[in-house]
Order: C-alpha cells, then structure tokens, then sequence
C-alpha cells in the first residue's frame, strides 16, 4: 500500500497551492517537506528528485512528480475530478490554464509589488478572465459537464486570491460570487478555509527571503 502524499516545497502558497486545494477536495491526506535551506535544494538536485531543478515536489503512489499542471492533471484524473470524456477534459484543461496564468500573476506581486503590477493585475482580471467564468456560471452548478473539477477548485482559489487584493472585485460578477458561495459550503473546502488548515496565507517577507536564500537569487525587494 502506498503512503501518505509527501509534498516537497517552501512553507507559503506559490505553485503548490492549487495541489494543496485539488488534494483537499479529493480527500487526501498529505504531509509537507518545507525547503528552508540551499543544502535541501541541492541533496534533491543530487539525488536526481528534480527532473528540471525545480520545485513543486509531490510525492504519490511511489512517483516523484514534479511539474505543476502534471501533478494537478495526475490527481484530477486519478480522483474524478477531470470531468467524464476527452471533450470535458479539453474544456477543464483551457479553463485551468487561464485561471493558472491569472494567479501566477498574483503570484509574482510577493516579489515586485507596485501599483503599476496591481492596476494591471485588475484590469486583466475584470476585462479578460473573469467574464469567461461568468458566462460559463450562467445556468450551470458548476463549470463542465455538470460535476466538480479541478478547475472548479482553481477558480475557487484564484477568485478568493483576488478578493484579498481587491476586495469588491466580484460586485459585478454575481454568477461567480454565487458559486463561490456552494463552493465553500463543501464540507472538506468549509475545513480547508478554517483557521490551523494546511491552507497558506499570503506570501510576506520571509517567504521572499526564503525562496532567494535557496535559490541563490538576486530578487529586488517589494516597492
């Protein structure tokens, strides 16, 4: 029997994430291996861990998958969450994708946070991003084919994201408001945005110092 999933990251939200979410919803349990140090970096690059010297790092069913829409297709489709056919795969897969594009950009404001970033961020959000998901919440429950997907937990995250930045972003976006409203009613994500979750809060500064010092980075600090 396998064990339990072992993810491998620093200790705040990046690109392990929306893993930390899609595991949560599927009702799997994991334990975390938070990199602090250059040393950790470098032991998983000489144990040949990191395919492309980089990081996430899951852990599951005797693999060590890295590569962050790998490791979220690999649990969406070994869980049901990656819709019934090839068709909803295919609508699941552009959805996610957008919505991975949006928070990466969030995602980047821990390292260059200027109100040129965040203008831009907003302008993408309401112009680009959020209309499609507004459009497609028209009727549905939920995003494909009737059921819940990873990217039904993507935009749950991302529109949540969002929201701490902007927070009345949503006011014309009623159709999305209302499913984060069900979304959050699902008794395993109501848990997952409690206080003591393995959820992470918004990056500060010691997640920016930690990422550099293992990284050997030179990032310019926030403005």
């Amino acid at each position: 029997m396998a064990g339990k999933v072992v993810l491998t990251y620093f200790n705040g939200r990046g690109k392990m994430e929306s893993i930390r979410w899609l595991l949560t919803v599927a009702g799997v349990e994991f334990d975390e291996v938070y990199l602090t140090t250059r040393e950790q970096y470098l032991k998983l690059l000489s144990d040949g861990d990191l395919m492309f010297q980089q990081v996430p790092l899951v852990e599951i069913d005797g693999m060590k998958l890295i590569q962050s829409k790998a490791i979220l297709n690999y649990i969406a489709e070994k869980y049901s969450l990656h819709g019934k056919d090839l068709k909803d795969r295919v609508a699941i897969n552009m959805y996610s994708e957008g919505l991975m594009d949006l928070m990466e950009m969030i995602m980047m404001l821990a390292f260059a946070e200027d109100s040129k970033a965040l203008e831009n961020i907003q302008t993408k959000a309401k112009s680009r991003y959020l209309p499609v998901f507004e459009k497609a919440l028209a009727g549905p429950k939920f995003l494909v084919g009737g059921k819940i997907s990873c990217a039904d937990v993507q935009l749950l995250e991302c529109t949540l994201m969002l929201e701490e930045k902007f927070p009345a972003i949503l006011a014309d976006f009623r159709n999305i408001k209302s499913f984060q409203g069900r979304m959050s009613d699902i008794p395993a994500i109501k848990r997952f945005l409690q206080p003591g979750s393995k959820r992470k809060h918004q990056p500060d500064e010691t997640y920016v110092k930690t990422i550099k010092a293992v990284f050997n980075l030179d990032i310019p600090s926030k403005k």
